[in-house]
């Protein structure tokens, strides 16, 4: 069954025991991949199944929370729609960028994306669907709103919100993420990571930001 739920700040209202039995679920996709169990995890994370169960319903409960932590990581600043102005959206981008790049980068996120390229269309379960709706789509609707409000600030100039974020979408990641899932060692270390954020938010803003003066020259 696809688990579908709203967008919520899972670090928030996650307790901190759920938060460890959800890394102890990341570290043994890494190590094993789609043999994950409730079983496993419970042994792993030192806790029942009982309390598995209880928390998140069953393992496809289990998967939907794991890939909701997971996305979590990827921060999208608070930005005042009001005071809006070119730095501190830019900051906003620049958040963003980094911080998806460190996620998809990390050994975790690499061994949750391969299960889930892996089971998709082969009836298993859910998993790709999952990871979907909790991971691109779920960013791209905590996103949107920081692009919404940069245009009604007259920061930028776009014609649909959806578009304007596959595209910045696309200037950060490029080739990073294929490459890792088929087993290239990209050298991703903070400063390059930083220095790609920052790369991709500013060809963002040269493409969408508004044009000012005479005929927007």
């Amino acid at each position: 069954m696809l688990h579908i739920v709203p967008d919520i700040d899972t670090s928030e209202t996650l307790t901190e025991r759920q938060k460890a039995v959800l890394d102890a679920a990341l570290r043994l996709l890494v190590e094993e991949g789609d043999q994950l169990t409730m079983t496993a995890v419970a042994r792993r994370a030192s806790c029942s199944k009982e309390t598995l169960y209880k928390w998140f319903g069953d393992r496809d409960g289990l998967l939907t929370a794991t890939v909701q932590w997971q996305a979590s990581k990827v921060r999208v600043a608070p930005v005042d729609a009001k005071g809006l102005d070119l730095a501190s959206l830019t900051a906003s981008l620049e958040r963003f960028a980094s911080d998806w790049l460190k996620v998809i980068s990390s050994d975790t996120s690499i061994a949750l994306n391969r299960v889930a390229v892996g089971h998709a269309g082969s009836g298993k379960d859910d998993l790709g669907a999952v990871v979907l709706e909790n991971g691109r789509f779920a960013l791209a609707r905590r996103l949107k709103p920081v692009l919404e409000a940069g245009r009604h600030a007259g920061l930028l100039d776009f014609a649909d919100a959806e578009t304007a974020f596959r595209t910045f979408f696309g200037l950060v990641a490029r080739d990073v993420q294929i490459r890792l899932l088929l087993g290239d060692r990209l050298e991703l270390t903070e400063a390059t990571i930083g220095g790609d954020a920052v790369r991709a938010t500013q060809q963002f803003l040269a493409l969408f930001g508004a044009k000012t003066g005479p005929q927007g020259l």
